[in-house]
């Protein structure tokens, strides 16, 4: 900035780009921009002969196509408008934004700078490494279209006139053990429920073997909330602690094989006589042993307790929401069930996939120990693949994800067993979504320790933090994965991805796919395995509790039909 001066000391101002001021030199500066008044008539005449050598000067010429070059380039290559410097009031007090007006910024331009460096602000936000989630409206968070299905739990009258003379009985007591790790317990005591109502007996709250794969004793009480789900049922089935002092010294009548899939009236005529002269009855081994095509309103009761009755202990349910809410608090997430322990490798009849070490081990103890293959011994590994059998590794995993959209800065929350290999099996997974997080790392010190030792405790834990997610996917079937599909749907039908497995490893297989075209493919394959309404009854066998359309759920567009609310679960 240069300033003319006169006896006056009256003061004007030019405003110099700041990046022109460093190329020119002070005395060329001074030369341009000093023009000092008439003093006299010689000085006069001593300005004009200088003016005139200047002008008649080469090196005066060469200095002004300089400049004007060097204002050009400006241009060009900077966007620079020479307009924009020449302030109105240069020597102001200004602020950070004043500056960038300064250094030819306009008013549009300092708008999106400040918008941008507002979202670069946020994108550096970071707590524990975790970026912000700037991807919340990616279409891969977009939830299936549910079609206005709501759960609907209407009883039949006949159904509630029943209900009475059920409640009331206090001769007949059914008893039940069960086994297998929580979710199959939790389907066992569903169907424990449905067959006291079908015998018209009091449910004992069921006895929970102790596992002996985990070594878990815990009670039914340590799971589920036992007040609860007895009070949901109350208008059911009786739900009591245990057996009353007129039964107590009764020597139960003990059924071990209650036969695959039976339906009521096979389960009246087996053991209604029994139960009914000696009052107690105790069933063993409950796993798929009620028949998936009962009656309507049994199909309900079945729907009422899996959704409703058979609540988390309230321990279980506090940590499991605030785990929820930890994963939630920087955008949506996406559940994963994986199922990669060392036991589901062996029993799949299927192979990790990480070394030939790993596999070796798998394949010797399924040949010593050929009981715990659990079907189709006579195939192949490459023959298991290829059917659908196989549970997804974590490379398989990473690339269906990727091609279904989910973007890298997904948080992924994974449930499950410690996998075989331990995180070096997750590496294909961790480093295409690097935001992956299992319960252990969301758990503040100590929140965990009362859960640590017990399995179904913790399984529990990864249940609600699985089914309360934005998207959920299982890399496997299995009863979770079954039992939280079911949850989502009933929920209204949050997004649950089904891997299509059967026909999508022919093109995982296929190396000279390229990517896109796998993607795409790959795609194609999932529309319509996200979630979206299923009805249970257009294939045979199904779950309730897994499909609960049409007998749990309707809509005003396509309301219960007649069959359905007139049908007996008598």
């Amino acid at each position: 900035m240069a300033v003319s001066k006169s006896n006056k000391k009256k003061q004007s101002y030019i405003s110099v780009p700041s990046q022109i001021i460093n190329p020119i030199s002070s005395a060329s500066l001074e030369s341009l921009l000093l023009s000092p008044k008439k003093k006299s008539g010689h000085q006069s005449h001593g300005f004009s002969s200088r003016f005139r050598f200047c002008w008649k000067s080469p090196r005066f010429w060469l200095f002004l196509v300089s400049v004007f070059g060097f204002f050009g380039m400006m241009r060009i290559f900077f966007d620079f408008d020479p307009v924009v410097p020449f302030l109105r009031n240069p020597c102001s007090n200004v602020e950070d934004k004043s500056l960038l007006s300064m250094s030819s910024v306009s008013a549009t331009q300092l708008s999106a700078v400040e918008n941008e460096v507002k979202m670069v602000g946020s994108m550096d936000t970071v707590r524990d490494g975790d970026e912000v989630n700037v991807d919340e409206e990616s279409e891969f968070w977009k939830q299936p279209d549910g079609l206005g299905y709501r759960p609907c739990l209407e009883f039949t009258r006949e159904y509630r006139r029943t209900s009475v003379d059920v409640v009331k009985d206090r001769t007949k007591y059914l008893m039940v053990v069960v086994s297998g790790g929580m979710n199959q317990q939790r389907n066992q005591i569903v169907d424990a429920v449905v067959i006291a109502r079908i015998l018209g007996a009091a449910l004992v709250v069921p006895i929970l073997q102790v596992n002996v794969i985990w070594g878990d004793e815990s009670e039914f009480a340590d799971i589920f909330d036992l007040e609860h789900f007895k009070k949901v049922l109350e208008n059911d089935v009786r739900i009591v602690s245990s057996l009353p002092s007129t039964h107590v010294m009764t020597r139960p009548v003990e059924e071990k094989m209650t036969r695959l899939y039976a339906s009521p009236q096979w389960i009246r005529s087996r053991y209604h006589r029994k139960i009914r002269r000696e009052g107690v009855l105790l069933l063993r081994s409950l796993d798929s042993r009620l028949s998936k095509d009962l009656p309507s309103d049994l199909q309900k009761l079945r729907c009422k307790v899996a959704f409703h009755a058979l609540r988390f202990a309230p321990p279980i349910l506090e940590l499991g929401n605030k785990l929820t809410e930890r994963m939630r608090s920087k955008g949506p997430y996406l559940a994963l069930h994986l199922r990669m322990e060392k036991d589901v490798w062996v029993r799949t009849g299927c192979l990790p996939g990480l070394t030939q070490e790993y596999d070796e081990m798998i394949n010797n103890e399924r040949i010593e120990r050929p009981e715990l293959l659990t079907s189709r011994s006579n195939m192949t590994f490459h023959e298991r693949k290829l059917a659908g059998l196989c549970p997804l590794n974590a490379l398989e995993v990473a690339r269906l994800l990727k091609a279904l959209g989910a973007p890298k800065t997904a948080r992924i929350f994974w449930a499950g067993g410690n996998p075989l290999g331990g995180k070096e099996a997750l590496l294909p997974l961790t480093t295409e979504f690097p935001h992956f997080f299992n319960k252990e790392d969301l758990a503040l010190p100590g929140e965990l320790e009362p859960f640590q030792k017990k399995a179904s405790l913790m399984a529990a834990i990864d249940y609600i933090v699985s089914e309360n997610s934005d998207v959920f996917m299982p890399s496997h079937g299995g009863n979770m994965g079954h039992a939280i599909q079911g949850h989502r749907a009933y929920a209204g039908h949050k997004k649950t991805i089904t891997p299509n497995k059967r026909q999508m490893f022919s093109h995982f297989m296929n190396s000279s796919l390229p990517e896109a075209e796998f993607s795409k493919i790959i795609f194609a394959l999932h529309k319509d395995s996200l979630g979206q309404p299923e009805l249970r009854n257009s294939k045979t066998g199904r779950d309730v509790t897994k499909y609960p359309i049409p007998e749990c759920m309707c809509n005003k567009k396509q309301p219960q039909s007649a069959s359905q609310s007139s049908s007996s679960s008598q």
